[in-house]
């Protein structure tokens, strides 16, 4: 497969503008004609863990949606399934085990070499997270994984204007006693006076 998609996005993309977008939909766009062409059931691409919680904070900070890349997708037309098999993988677990393996390291220089893009801030907040608190970028991650949609405030995932009462059974963990509350230590000195809030 060849084509010249830096030749278009140089045309099209003003010097010193992000690339990142035209970049990546005329990558896509070459993959999934090539698929059909060769007749190719599943394109498996390069993205890991940490890609996936940088795309999730950056379509929050800059496209105000709760968006990540999943493991493995229908592409928007249909036509093509898309794996990500790294997607559990650390990128620095992804570095060490390239330079064991004496793998070639291939920068883009469209994308990944592009100064003060905001894909490297986030990532650089995101290192700095993980130098601060190990094991966050991973949390991070998983809690893409246990998603409560009746805890955000997406109406199209959760019914919040009818919402039933089932005051049917056992209230179970919400259950008033007075005999937990009167056995429960109670600094009396953390209370807030909220009559003049």
């Amino acid at each position: 497969m060849d084509k010249d998609t830096y030749s278009v996005v140089k045309e099209k993309i003003p010097e010193g503008k992000t690339t990142c977008g035209l970049c990546s939909r005329l990558r896509r766009g070459t993959l999934y004609s090539f698929a059909e062409k060769i007749g190719a059931t599943k394109i498996a691409l390069g993205h890991h863990l940490d890609d996936i919680v940088e795309t999730l904070f950056l379509n929050m900070f800059h496209g105000s949606r709760m968006k990540a890349m999943p493991p493995k997708l229908r592409s928007d037309d249909g036509r093509n399934i898309v794996i990500r098999p790294l997607t559990y993988c650390r990128e620095k677990d992804l570095i060490k085990y390239a330079e064991h393996k004496v793998f070639p390291i291939i920068p883009c220089n469209l994308c990944g070499s592009q100064e003060n893009l905001q894909r490297q801030a986030i990532k650089a907040m995101l290192m700095e997270w993980d130098k601060k608190t190990p094991g966050r970028v991973e949390s991070i991650f998983k809690s893409l994984q246990n998603v409560s949609p009746s805890q955000l405030a997406d109406k199209s995932l959760f019914d919040f204007i009818d919402l039933p009462l089932e005051r049917d059974g056992d209230r179970g963990e919400y259950a008033y006693s007075e005999a937990v509350v009167s056995s429960t230590n109670i600094d009396e000195s953390m209370f807030i006076d909220v009559t003049n809030v």
